[in-house]
């Protein structure tokens, strides 16, 4: 599975668009894009799906739970 941020980065690239132009479509500050690209804690989940937006892409909260539970029952 792909990080965020790899994808992030392959998909501007992939859009021929520096990480300025790119949060000024996304409609989010440089920092954000540095931040996810960087792979930085701390991120607004708003503000990641805001750009993921930009792919046709979202993330929600997931329950740590949820996740174990379904990978036993494989």
């Amino acid at each position: 599975m792909k990080s965020l941020a790899a994808f992030v980065k392959e998909k501007r690239k992939e859009a021929h668009l520096t990480q300025a132009e790119f949060a000024e479509r996304a409609g989010v500050a440089l920092t954000v894009i540095r931040k996810i690209e960087q792979a930085k804690g701390n991120l607004n989940l708003e503000k990641v799906n805001q750009v993921l937006r930009m792919f046709g892409h979202e993330l929600l909260p997931v329950n740590s739970k949820e996740l174990v539970q379904k990978n036993t029952n494989k």
